[in-house]
């Protein structure tokens, strides 16, 4: 895995997919600005196939809600920089915990 400091093409755009089965509450967190950001920030490279097992906060009480990221596309080189476009979309639905109940709405 090449690391930040390290020379390579910077991938222009990364297509990430989640579960369909993604709850609204989780899907409204992953659209945020902030949200793409943070994957701009944790992660060195890309490539297609790649499982990316992130989370996020799902409100109150300090718990997290576990997502299984693929990398469906990337175009550009592996590179992940701050100027990376992160785009979001769906795939199949599989077998995800959704944090605490009270945040799971479907």
């Amino acid at each position: 895995m090449a690391t930040k400091g390290e020379t390579g093409q910077t991938a222009e755009r990364v297509v990430l997919s989640h579960p369909s089965n993604l709850g609204k509450h989780g899907r409204d967190r992953i659209r945020q600005d902030y949200y793409r950001q943070w994957l701009r920030r944790s992660r060195e490279t890309a490539a297609p196939g790649d499982e990316w097992d992130e989370f996020t906060d799902i409100g109150c009480c300090g718990s997290q809600m576990r997502i299984p990221f693929r990398v469906e596309a990337v175009e550009g080189g592996e590179r992940v920089t701050e100027d990376t476009e992160i785009e979001i979309t769906e795939r199949e639905a599989c077998d995800l915990g959704h944090g605490w109940a009270v945040q799971y709405d479907e």
